[in-house]
């Protein structure tokens, strides 16, 4: 990483934050259709959900361990922003009113409350098929091929992992949910695809197996914390400071860590669970300090 983003050693990660955002906005605007283009209706809708102002967590994990594996960010911009494509489709789908049924997302409102239905589920649809498109972008390295890129992000967003946590997730309202159940949803839904952007990100500085399974450890280990805390925030902050409707698990009767642990042992497990993430960086060295930066970042939203 530049020495732009450090001070006294340690990593700026306000500025790293919003300079990563910005890399990421404009390479979804290049590579996104404009909105006039035909049928502009569609086009319109994958932008406005796109560029609702999300945090850009996936693709700034993508392009961070990219450069804790001593690779370049421009390598990994193409799969950073694939993946972004990839989690607002996820989201555009989990909010429709056949399933999480929410009005607003990134503090505006919903994709099928401003187009409809039928638009919102094409826009989704759009947006996880342009993410192909956009990673065919992407070069190639002596150890991963596109063949092995394409492999991970389906694989990620497919029937046993994305789709599968979000079908137990539905399948799991209303009902007593044990803790490994629990972990089943989370891994799947939330920590699989936050595992795959660390991976790319790897695999485009052409990682070494060692190197590519450390930051595998990592990934899972984050991304089950960022879902933890995720479920904490939906109990203790407002709508306003979520930028989507608190309390909507608690009103659907979904499986959350609160329900299933109380608030106190989630606290105590999204700490953890960092703790395990920042064990998992060690071999990385001084190359991973911008993702123990993002761990701590993501662990102290709740705090």
């Amino acid at each position: 990483m530049g020495a732009a983003f450090h001070i006294r050693g340690t990593v700026d990660l306000k500025r790293y934050l919003t300079a990563r955002q910005q890399e990421v906005d404009r390479a979804l605007d290049r590579f996104l259709p404009k909105a006039s283009t035909k049928p502009a209706t569609i086009h319109k809708a994958m932008r406005y959900s796109l560029f609702a102002g999300g945090k850009r967590l996936r693709p700034i994990l993508c392009l961070a361990a990219a450069e804790a594996c001593a690779g370049l960010t421009k390598s990994a911009l193409p799969l950073a922003c694939a993946l972004e494509c990839i989690h607002t489709y996820s989201l555009i789908h989990d909010d429709l009113p056949s399933m999480d049924n929410d009005d607003f997302r990134r503090g505006r409102r919903t994709c099928h409350k401003v187009f409809g239905d039928g638009i919102a589920v094409l826009a989704g649809d759009a947006l996880l098929t342009i993410a192909f498109e956009i990673a065919a972008e992407a070069e190639t390295w002596p150890r991963y091929d596109l063949r092995a890129i394409f492999r991970e992000i389906s694989v990620a967003a497919g029937s046993r992992k994305l789709i599968a946590g979000q079908v137990a997730d539905l399948e799991g309202e209303g009902k007593p949910i044990n803790r490994a159940q629990l972990r089943y949803i989370h891994q799947n839904k939330t920590a699989a695809l936050l595992t795959t952007s660390v991976r790319l990100g790897a695999m485009s500085a052409n990682a070494t197996p060692t190197q590519l399974a450390t930051i595998s450890d990592f990934g899972q280990a984050l991304g089950l914390a960022f879902q933890v805390i995720d479920d904490i925030l939906d109990v203790t902050q407002t709508s306003e400071k979520l930028g989507k409707s608190a309390g909507k698990d608690v009103a659907a009767h979904k499986a959350t860590y609160p329900s299933v642990l109380g608030l106190e042992k989630s606290r105590a497990e999204a700490g953890r669970l960092t703790r395990q993430a920042h064990a998992a960086l060690r071999p990385l060295g001084k190359k991973a300090e911008t993702l123990r930066a993002l761990a701590n970042y993501l662990l102290e939203r709740e705090y």
